[in-house]
């Protein structure tokens, strides 16, 4: 007796992004039913009383007597839960169930997707996606200005202008990279280098935003506690650190995940968790740390120098509760631009916890719209762009008014001279 062959109702190799994971379920099923058939060759069954076993494209089904249903567990593809389970109905004439719409034999997936988790993951991405179209532009809006104004060039600004840089291209390729790699199937294939290149660029500009981040702390820190210190020296020093510093650690996590890891590590564009990851975990972590440590001794200054003239307030005990408001909402204003919010990220709830989805729901505001608070703080809120912008307003828009109210007077003045000469000479 001839060994059995599988049918499928879908083509993975254009299909499917787990192609690798498909075919060998395919090899698998083929020998699972070709022994189930050596087993059988003995048995007799009567014309419909049961269904042929068969590969589905994703899952494989036995040999299943009629007016039953098979089930398996779902396939770890895609957003499935292999702890549930798929099934197949084998009706009364000994045929696989056809779907009413495509006539073909269908098996009933739907079991497998968490619903409640699903569309949770989708409203987590469009907090992702909307937040950061929002901060690129608002972030490209803040460049624009400070390149714009020249009188508002400064040590400060020329931090916050690389800071905003980071943002905006980690933003951009963030963007690419859901609707290019995630909402596509660019997963598909052996050739992956163009997809695991936009990995390692967009890591690399997620790595500068901390670096640059800890660049804003330090040179906080260094203003203020060493008053006696080239702050052009400074800059230079940390744009160099700001952009070269990342590429070191993403050359080491490059080298060792193409190299080093396990073929497992290098399928699906290196998106699969892999212990080569705290490679870039490492410089984060140290990061947010640093600036802790800069913020808490930033306000231990601050409160010191404020204390001085509370001495000399009017009426005993009004200076020092201001003096610790105002660096209280100073401290605030730098949470956002040091990236302290990403302190809690570690602390996640595991799968199912109660505050699972509420903590998914903040780290997507926090990481999606940081750019946009930061611009809005450090740029459109700030005293010295408002107050360059208000200028430029001025002069753009009432000056030309102006103008023509002062050549209206004039006109005016000189028509009436001219209409009294004319009397006189009557």
């Amino acid at each position: 007796m001839p060994l059995r062959t599988t049918s499928t109702t879908i083509a993975p190799a254009t299909i499917d992004p787990n192609f690798e994971i498909i075919e060998q379920r395919r090899a698998e099923c083929i020998e699972f039913l070709d022994a189930e058939l050596l087993k059988k060759a003995d048995i007799t069954y009567e014309p419909g009383t049961y269904c042929d076993g068969q590969f589905d494209g994703w899952s494989c089904f036995p040999d299943t007597p009629s007016n039953t249903i098979a089930k398996v567990p779902c396939p770890p593809l895609f957003e499935f839960d292999p702890t549930r389970f798929a099934h197949k109905v084998c009706e009364s004439d000994g045929n696989w169930f056809r779907h009413p719409e495509t006539n073909k034999t269908w098996t009933n997936y739907t079991t497998c997707i968490d619903f409640g988790d699903y569309q949770l993951r989708r409203h987590v991405n469009l907090i992702y996606v909307t937040g950061y179209t929002i901060s690129l532009i608002a972030i490209l809006l803040s460049i624009s200005i400070f390149c714009y104004f020249r009188s508002l060039k400064c040590a400060r600004i020329t931090l916050h202008m690389n800071l905003f840089a980071s943002f905006a291209a980690n933003n951009f390729l963030w963007l690419i990279w859901y609707h290019v790699i995630l909402d596509t199937n660019i997963l598909n294939g052996k050739d992956q280098w163009p997809c695991v290149m936009l990995h390692l660029i967009l890591h690399y500009f997620l790595l500068t935003n901390y670096a640059w981040m800890l660049c804003e702390g330090f040179y906080l820190h260094t203003v203020l506690v060493s008053a006696f210190i080239s702050e052009q020296k400074l800059v230079r020093w940390l744009i160099a650190l700001g952009w070269s510093a990342p590429a070191v650690f993403l050359i080491f996590y490059g080298i060792l995940r193409g190299y080093v890891s396990t073929d497992e590590d290098r399928t699906m564009c290196w998106m699969n968790e892999s212990p080569y990851t705290n490679v870039l975990v490492a410089p984060v972590c140290l990061s947010m740390l640093l600036n802790l440590l800069f913020l808490c001794n930033i306000v231990r200054v601050v409160l010191l120098k404020l204390k001085a003239p509370a001495s000399m307030s009017n009426g005993p005990g009004s200076g020092p509760s201001r003096n610790i408001l105002q660096a209280f909402r100073a401290t605030l204003l730098l949470v956002p631009l040091l990236g302290l919010q990403y302190i809690l990220t570690p602390f996640r709830p595991g799968k199912d916890h109660p505050y699972e989805a509420t903590y998914e729901i903040i780290s997507a505001f926090t990481a999606s719209f940081q750019g946009l608070c930061v611009a809005t703080l450090f740029c459109f809120c700030n005293g010295e762009v408002m107050a360059q912008v208000k200028r430029r307003w001025r002069i753009v828009f009432f000056r030309p008014r102006a103008n023509s109210y002062t050549a209206t007077q004039v006109s005016f003045v000189r028509h009436g001279q001219a209409h009294t000469a004319g009397e006189d000479k009557v």
